[in-house]
């Protein structure tokens, strides 16, 4: 019999309860039902709502079942229509009917609520430390690769040179912004749902304040059926953890390229790749690969939320128990792409002859040429104009702007000078570049030093 079967002449046919029973993948809510619980016993105490010794004896089943659960001497019940009803059946069977006060003032709609919010905020948490070691780790390789100099791409065309440190503080930038905007959903989640009830709050002399107290949050939803309704917070989380995913996949995209024949800039510790089952020379970077696949999986779980937001009516209705699994979902594969990419960077290596000798071709120091001419008076345009004709002049004779002779440089522009040579050099055109933000090893090393200030700043937290 449901606990809410009263209302019913007969059994809900078994496909219904299939249909509708959640257990099986709301069952990983029980820690933050149970202290959701707790805290609302605690407070019904409190407010003489039921006695002390009903809210000390529910406070203490559920103690017991927390412990049961987590040893594994008590087993979810795959007939139980969800965790909120299972916790609260075996309650009442532990402790009898002062099981069933717990209820008093409560609506499993902001049970559910609450547990998401207590669920989510634990998980992002995990998240967010997963890429604050991802960010340390860059920060780590990034101090070993400072005059590593690579070929810097646009289009996917070389375009001007930069350093290795460079381009992986291009990415711990980006992992910053991720930590921050999940830190900043937190927040806005981080109010208590308790007591809106079913939609309309309770006409009991509750204390919301106090259960938000005693569960961390910041204050109490302001709104009952907002409090009931809401999942805006699946839905950002979900949007961020979406964009971890992306910036992911980008970084794996350039890893799948950096480790193929065609660059060879760096190759991937055998304990992180694959091998062929026909072709016995392949060494396959199939963590990166799996990583920009489930990236879309993570997308799909966040359109999933959108969409089963989209048309519902308040306050709470059915649809929103589909919220779990996908939030679930993209948490597991956040996760998981995370404790994997992390070693693989780790044992990376970096193959710097091949990522310089990529520099030196595709004429990526033509801008500095440019520079050079601009510098002893000549016009941008007519620099590059210039430097354009001189590019040809290199294709059609198998030239490089390095080895092109000064007298076809002077035949171009009479401003041209020996030191040109100098002015056109990778390790010129990298070091130089020490403007704010830029590839130059000291404008490197400041960067490296904001991203770890902010490292230790969270370490504090």
């Amino acid at each position: 019999m449901k606990m809410w079967a009263g209302r019913f002449s007969k059994e809900v046919d078994e496909r219904v309860n299939d249909f509708n029973s959640s257990i099986s993948f709301d069952a990983r809510m029980f820690q933050q039902d149970i202290a959701g619980s707790m805290a609302h016993a605690a407070m019904l105490a409190a407010q003489g709502i039921i006695e002390k010794s009903q809210g000390d004896s529910i406070i203490d089943g559920l103690g017991e079942i927390l412990e049961d659960i987590k040893t594994g001497k008590l087993a979810f019940d795959p007939e139980a229509e969800d965790i909120h009803m299972f916790i609260e059946a075996q309650l009442t069977q532990r402790i009898g009917d002062t099981g069933k006060r717990l209820h008093t003032a409560r609506s499993r709609n902001d049970q559910v609520a609450l547990d998401i919010r207590l669920y989510l905020r634990e998980e992002m948490e995990k998240i967010t430390g997963l890429l604050l070691e991802l960010i340390r780790e860059l920060c780590e390789k990034a101090k070993d690769h400072l005059d590593t100099i690579m070929p810097g791409y646009t289009h996917l065309q070389r375009a001007q040179p930069i350093t290795f440190a460079h381009h992986l503080m291009a990415y711990a930038n980006m992992f910053v912004r991720d930590v921050q905007r999940i830190r900043d959903g937190v927040k806005r989640m981080n109010y208590n749902p308790l007591g809106s009830g079913a939609l309309a709050g309770t006409t009991y002399p509750i204390d919301r304040q106090m259960t938000a107290k005693a569960l961390g949050f910041d204050g109490v939803v302001a709104n009952s059926l907002d409090g009931v309704s809401d999942r805006d917070f699946c839905i950002e989380l979900g949007a961020a953890v979406s964009t971890v995913m992306m910036h992911l996949s980008r970084f794996s995209e350039e890893v799948i390229l950096w480790c193929s024949w065609e660059f060879k800039f760096v190759e991937l510790d055998d304990g992180f790749a694959t091998g062929s089952s026909i072709m016995p020379q392949k060494k396959n970077p199939d963590i990166t690969e799996l990583i920009r696949g489930k990236t879309a999986r993570v997308y799909g779980d966040l359109i999933t939320l959108l969409t089963m937001m989209k048309g519902l009516p308040l306050a709470y209705n059915k649809d929103m128990q589909e919220d779990k699994e996908a939030v679930f979902d993209a948490i597991d594969t956040v996760k998981l792409c995370l404790t994997t990419f992390i070693p693989m960077l780790r044992t990376m290596t970096v193959l710097k002859e091949n990522m310089r000798a990529a520099a030196a071709k595709g004429f990526i120091n033509a801008t500095d040429c440019a520079d050079y001419l601009t510098k002893k008076g000549v016009p941008f345009r007519d620099a590059y104009k210039i430097t354009g004709a001189l590019v040809a002049l290199c294709i059609r004779e198998g030239l490089t702007l390095e080895t092109l002779p000064l007298e076809e440089y002077q035949r171009a522009s009479g401003v041209f000078e020996k030191d040109v040579y100098d002015a056109i050099s990778l390790d010129a055109c990298v070091h130089c570049r020490q403007s704010e933000g830029g590839p130059a090893p000291e404008a490197v090393k400041i960067q490296i030093g904001k991203i770890e200030e902010f490292l230790t700043r969270e370490a504090g937290k």
